[in-house]
Formats: structure tokens, C-alpha cells, sequence
């Protein structure tokens, strides 16, 4: 008894019924088969008539936005002098993130004398000032923990390890013109570049 598993897959036989059931579903009205071009010369006269441009495509070129990366320019600062200052961009916007406190003096004085209108620079000493404040805040209640836990003195020798570390690697990034935005300071940040200034 013959079960479905016996049939050949590879069956000489299947072309042929393909080719009579192809030519059964493009009967016309007349019940007559259609002829398509099965030569060379037919095939030539397709291409040069005027239908063969209809499916051409055409030379695409993409917009400048999604080009790729090595034609796309990083937005790096400058070496432009910021006026009232005297130093270059990219130095202004780096200073803010050196640590041991020269970043927080940094900050400080970009803040009250850089421009308004210079907003990079204003906004990364904005925000390295409010990233030293914060790393001031944590520092000093680990230290007062450290009056009563061993482990709060650990901690803060960690902590400002790791903070040392992330500045420097927040002004490399800076320096090469990626963004640098840190969100928990987010608040503090715009509270810092919008009041801090001298008025003129």
C-alpha cells in the first residue's frame, strides 16, 4: 500500500504539467493562447521601445541627512575666540568638566561673563557646575556618614574616583564634539544658565 512518503519530488514529469497548467490560466476569451516573446530579437525590440524606460530607475541620490557617517560633519567646537573672554570655544567648553574643583571655578566665571548669546558654552559650564555641585553634596554627606559608619568613608573614596574618571571622560567627549547631556542635572542646569550672569 503506497503512502504519501512513495511520491518522487524530483519528478521528470513536472515541468510538462507545469507548462500545461500555465497555459490553461492564460487562455483569453477567444480560447486562444497567448504567445510571449521566446527570442532574442523580440526581447531587443522590447528594450529599445519607449516602454523600456518605464522601468529604468533612476539615479537616486539620498538627502544630505541620511548620508553616511564619514560625510556627516561633527559638530566640534571651534578654536573661534568667545568675546569679553579672550579664550578659544573649545577650551571654554571643556574647563567646566576638569575636576578637583578647577571645573567648579571654571563654571562659576564662564557663567558670569561669557555672553548669553554664546549657548554651547553656556550650557556646558552651566552644567559642569551643576555635576561638581552635585558630586560636592554626595562628597560631604559621605564624609559626615563616615563620622559614624567605616564603610561611608570607602564609599566616598569610590565615589570620587568614579566621578574624576567620568569628568575626564565628559570633556574628552566634549573636546571631540559628541553630546554630553546628563539628565539628573537637568533642573539645576537650566536653573544655573538662566540666573547666573552679570547683567550689563
Amino acid at each position: 500500500m503506497a503512502n504519501k512518503f512513495d511520491t518522487n519530488p524530483l519528478d521528470s514529469d513536472f515541468p510538462q504539467k507545469v507548462a500545461e497548467q500555465q497555459t490553461a490560466t492564460h487562455q483569453n476569451f477567444n480560447n486562444k493562447t497567448q504567445t510571449f516573446a521566446q527570442n532574442e530579437e523580440a526581447t531587443r525590440r522590447f528594450e529599445n521601445s519607449q516602454y523600456s524606460t518605464l522601468f529604468e530607475t533612476p539615479n537616486y541620490q539620498p538627502p544630505a541627512l541620511f548620508k553616511t557617517s564619514k560625510s556627516v560633519e561633527i559638530d566640534r567646537p571651534t578654536s573661534r575666540k568667545i568675546d569679553k573672554i579672550g579664550m578659544p570655544e573649545n577650551v571654554l567648553m571643556v574647563l567646566p568638566y576638569v575636576p578637583w574643583g578647577i571645573g567648579l571655578v571654571a563654571g562659576v566665571l564662564e557663567l558670569l561673563f561669557v555672553p548669553t548669546n554664546e549657548t554651547k558654552v553656556r550650557f556646558h559650564a552651566a552644567q559642569g557646575l551643576a555635576i561638581h555641585l552635585a558630586i560636592m553634596i554626595v562628597t560631604a554627606l559621605l564624609g559626615f556618614g563616615g563620622n559614624f559608619f567605616d564603610l561611608a568613608d570607602v564609599s566616598n573614596g569610590f565615589f570620587q574616583i568614579v566621578t574624576t574618571i567620568l569628568l575626564v571622560i565628559g570633556g574628552i567627549r566634549v573636546w571631540q564634539g559628541k553630546p554630553l547631556h546628563i539628565e539628573q542635572v537637568d533642573d539645576l542646569t537650566n536653573w544655573l544658565e538662566e540666573k547666573v550672569r552679570i547683567k550689563s
